[in-house]
């Protein structure tokens, strides 16, 4: 992956301390001053709290019944509250209870937003000891039909909103937020949101969510998280004529003006909160998430989890999936349908953990690997039609139009859906993988679950309860002639948590593709013969945070390994 961003960005690599950097900050002073390191109020004025009916109007502090006697006397509360003291695990037991009352998970989704609007403490104790239950409703699925109707369900915003109208006073915007040790910033403009497309501003559900899956599964404590939704505009006509919309009514800005305003965003966060304040980007469209990627990669400490954070994941799930098949990465063949970030991010995880095991060229592994577009199988009579990101995977090959004829033409181990649009694993596709592998590894990774390439019961029912598979939103377990199949989730959850922790602890500067590495083999490593006998490719994730403290070590003692060497490096230069 960093070769090929090396490549976009004219040899640049983000082990080079690069001329775009300044030590000031990191970035170029274009404000006039850099005030990354200096003590300072984050507002022009003191918040205090005078009273206890402020303190109960605070969610970072708000506990509810749960306050002590004591603590009432202390805080003023006397009087504000009922006289019974409630545990917080009576709270947890109550809330659940009216929680599982809803049927509609939206509304579970809106329950919980209100929550953890107003009681931050409880919210993430409910999350941590419910995240298999909850996780669905919080993130993938559910977080996509929260954004599809955002406008409707708004209440009270929960990051920060830059637009257009913000241009030239970006760094004043990111001032206005109260916090100010932020070191988590996740961040979307909105064009892309899971498998639905163009939502606008209304993808700020996105940063959100993935943001209480830092705290609730990395242990980043939330005043250090910052969600933000750029507006450019929407080119979602639904949007543009609804009269609940909350975000600009224009034409998404693209060229020169959406760049420049991005440029300015990520200036100003470097200058606002220093060197190593993580930003990850979030559903970009593919024409500007590698390029973002690749220009902001050797100046900021970015990751795009569309590109990166997929590409860990569903590597480890192979990386795990070869005790079940046998052989090494090197041994199977790969097909992917999606050409997109997170097909083609993938597919160069895998080239380069196979050229990492076997010492064999990048270019060489790449060739065991195939794409299938909307325009058929890319192969090299394409190439001058082809977007830059898809070039290295033009092999030489007779062009082949649909997926069921190149399945049968590559015939692949593995067959792996980033498409975004969901049933193209037909029966005959389905079949004809079962046809010529006795264990078929079937990833259908679209989100949410209606955009996923087949079911988990397709899969199975079709391969006869041979198949491997996993997809990237939830399914129930499966029973076919009499056995219990565990699917398996491919959920980003797994790795972005601790990735993220670990690039935080570590005090690095820079992602680089041996910590994407390492957080894949650290998760692969979790996978217990239990979990195989069960035919399961992931570690459950009841033990989530365990995992995620272990990802995140193995990506630090990577970070410190890195940059050993580089100063190292540097050493012998000065010298």
């Amino acid at each position: 992956m960093e070769s090929f961003l090396r490549e976009h960005r004219g040899g640049e690599s983000v082990l080079d301390l690069s001329p775009r950097s300044t030590v000031g900050g990191g970035v170029e002073d274009v404000y006039g001053e850099d005030r990354a390191s200096e003590d300072q109020l984050v507002t022009p004025w003191t918040v205090s709290v005078a009273s206890g009916y402020s303190l109960l109007r605070d969610p970072h502090h708000n506990k509810g019944l749960a306050f002590t006697e004591k603590e009432r006397d202390a805080h003023y509360l006397s009087g504000l509250l009922p006289p019974v003291v409630v545990s917080q695990e009576l709270q947890v037991k109550k809330f659940m209870h009216s929680l599982r009352q809803y049927q509609l998970p939206l509304h579970k989704y809106m329950a919980l937003m209100e929550l953890e609007e107003r009681n931050e403490r409880l919210f993430y104790k409910l999350l941590i000891e419910n995240v298999e239950e909850l996780l669905p409703i919080v993130y993938t699925p559910t977080v996509g039909e929260a954004c599809q109707k955002y406008g409707s369900i708004f209440r009270r915003p929960q990051g920060l909103y830059i637009s257009l109208k913000e241009k030239g006073k970006i760094l004043e915007v990111l001032r206005n937020w109260p916090e100010r040790a932020i070191k988590v910033i996740v961040v979307t403009d909105g064009e892309r949101i899971l498998g639905l497309g163009d939502l606008g501003c209304q993808g700020m559900g996105i940063p959100v969510g993935k943001l209480a899956l830092y705290t609730a599964l990395g242990g980043v404590r939330p005043s250090a998280c910052l969600p933000i939704t750029i507006d450019v505009g929407t080119n979602n006509e639904k949007l543009l004529n609804d009269e609940f919309y909350i975000g600009l009514k224009q034409r998404r800005a693209t060229g020169k003006e959406y760049y420049d305003l991005l440029h300015e965003f990520m200036t100003a966060v470097k200058q606002n909160y220093g060197e190593k304040v993580l930003i990850q980007f979030e559903d970009f469209a593919n024409h500007n998430a590698f390029e973002l990627l690749a220009k902001y990669g050797c100046t900021h400490l970015v990751f795009n989890d569309d590109i990166q954070g997929t590409a860990s994941v569903v590597l480890s799930g192979l990386v795990a999936s070869l005790k079940l098949l046998g052989g090494t990465l090197a041994d199977h063949t790969f097909l992917f349908l999606g050409a997109g970030e997170a097909g083609t991010g993938i597919a160069e995880l895998i080239a380069l953990e196979m050229s990492k095991q076997t010492k064999v060229p990048l270019e060489e592994s790449r060739k065991k690997i195939w794409l299938v577009d909307s325009k058929g199988l890319i192969v090299s009579t394409r190439k001058e039609s082809l977007q830059h990101f898809k070039l290295p995977w033009a092999h030489e090959h007779e062009p082949v139009n649909n997926l069921l004829d190149a399945v049968k033409a590559i015939k692949p181990t593995a067959l792996i859906g980033t498409s975004g649009v969901g049933k193209q694993f037909t029966k005959e596709v389905v079949e004809a993988m079962a046809s010529f592998n006795k264990k078929p590894l079937i990833m259908a990774l679209s989100n949410p679950t209606s955009q996923a390439e087949c079911t988990a019961e397709e899969a199975f029912t079709w391969t006869e309860g041979r198949a491997i598979f996993a997809s990237g939103s939830p399914f129930d377990p499966v029973e076919y002639n009499g056995k219990l199949f565990m699917p398996g989730q491919a959920n980003n959850a797994y790795i972005f948590p601790g990735l993220g922790f670990g690039l935080v602890i570590s005090g690095a500067i820079r992602v680089h593709d041996d910590m994407l590495l390492a957080a894949s083999e650290a998760l692969a490593g979790q996978v217990t013969q239990e979990h195989y006998d069960k035919g399961m490719i992931y570690p459950p994730f009841t033990n989530i945070r365990k995992i995620s403290a272990h990802i995140a070590a193995c990506v630090a003692a990577k970070a410190y390994d890195l940059g050993s060497r580089l100063f190292f490096i540097l050493t012998l230069y000065q010298f």
